[in-house]
């Protein structure tokens, strides 16, 4: 995978999140939302990032994931990783 931007990766987060949970109307989709705020539920979620890490070929531990408080912080975590898988 060449260059990935955030924005790149917050269209694979969103992409993923709107066809994981149906219900979520693609526009009301921002960094500053929450997946459940926005109505995904904890297995929503968790198939939201296991699908974004797979198309991105990153693992992210558990651990870190937990600290999240909105899809902002997920494509920038995402982001990093990816970041740093390349440079490394």
């Amino acid at each position: 995978m060449t260059q990935v931007s955030n924005e790149d990766v917050f269209e694979i987060v969103k992409s993923n999140l709107t066809e994981i949970v149906e219900e979520i109307d693609p526009t009301t989709v921002t960094r500053d939302a929450s997946m459940k705020a926005l109505g995904a539920s904890s297995l929503d979620i968790v198939e939201v990032v296991s699908c974004s890490m797979r198309q991105l070929r990153v693992r992210i531990p558990r651990s870190e994931l937990s600290t999240l408080k909105d899809i902002g912080g997920l494509v920038d975590l995402l982001h990093t990783t990816v970041q740093a898988k390349a440079a490394g």
